[in-house]
């Protein structure tokens, strides 16, 4: 089903756009400021990693831009995210696979459920219920629970709760001068760390298996963080059945206001309702 393809990429590409990784409670390293003048290595990373997570977090909107590339199909995403009240985001995804082709689709995430502008049955707007659409695929519980829950601190966050982070070096990020840390998990620690604590445990076992049965067996992040301690670059690589998974996203302009505004009702269609129900292979990478 088109629709159906369509919306599993958007979704698994949607969580790991937005940075949306919950650090689980854990943060692997001492209290914030700076390099941490006779720690080791890893705890001078943990430090500024916990200035950075708690500055990023401070921010309540960005502009996002990122570039996916999954099984031989690679999305390109651009627009802003404002998470003052949960997760709200107004994007354009180009490359669907050979799906929507070059041609840009307008995508609007809220808390509760995403539009995506396809244009189809009469009305130009998509809607999926992250409730309605988790019966068929879990990504759509993650996908729920990432936009209510969580906003780029949070991948901050990730890299601290391993508590293997390190510093890799100093590189120039579009101009700016950023420091670059890394680190490398497995994939039981990336599902636990990925969802809040108002993630069931059903979902929880569910992603990971969906993760297992598709060969991934680790992830390795890569932050970039500018002078005023505030992200400005991401890349996550893993590695599976599919082909793999890589995505580079670059935050910007924080403070930026984002418009989100559900369609009427007269110009949406209901996925859940129009579903015939194959989204068992949502989760993509």
């Amino acid at each position: 089903m088109r629709t159906a393809r369509i919306t599993a990429a958007a979704a698994a590409g949607v969580v790991m756009l937005a940075g949306l990784t919950a650090c689980g409670g854990k943060d692997g390293g001492n209290k914030a400021g700076g390099d941490g003048a006779g720690g080791s290595p890893v705890q001078a990373a943990a430090a500024a990693l916990r200035t950075a997570s708690e500055k990023t977090g401070s921010e309540k909107s960005a502009k996002v831009e990122s570039t996916t590339k999954q099984g031989g199909t690679t999305q390109s995403m651009k627009g802003g995210m404002d998470w003052s009240q949960g997760m709200r985001m107004n994007v354009e995804t180009t490359g669907q696979g050979g799906l929507g082709g070059n041609k840009p689709m307008q995508g609007l995430y809220t808390p509760e459920a995403m539009y995506l502008k396809l244009g189809l049955g009469g009305k130009p707007w998509m809607k999926y219920d992250y409730d309605a659409m988790a019966k068929k695929s879990p990504v759509f519980a993650l996908l729920k629970d990432q936009m209510q829950n969580n906003n780029p601190s949070r991948s901050v966050g990730l890299l601290l709760a391993t508590g293997k982070a390190k510093k890799v070096g100093t590189e120039d990020v579009r101009g700016v001068k950023a420091t670059h840390y890394t680190a490398t998990f497995d994939v039981a620690e990336l599902t636990r760390m990925q969802a809040s604590k108002d993630f069931s445990e059903k979902d929880m076992k569910s992603m990971e298996a969906a993760l297992k049965q598709n060969g991934t067996k680790d992830e390795t992040i890569d932050l970039w963080i500018g002078p005023d301690d505030l992200l400005v670059k991401k890349t996550e690589k893993m590695q599976n059945k599919q082909g793999g998974y890589e995505s580079t996203v670059f935050y910007s302009d924080y403070g930026t206001k984002v418009s989100v505004e559900e369609p009427p009702a007269s110009q949406v269609n209901d996925a859940a309702k129009l579903s015939s129900g194959a989204m068992g292979g949502g989760l993509a990478g």
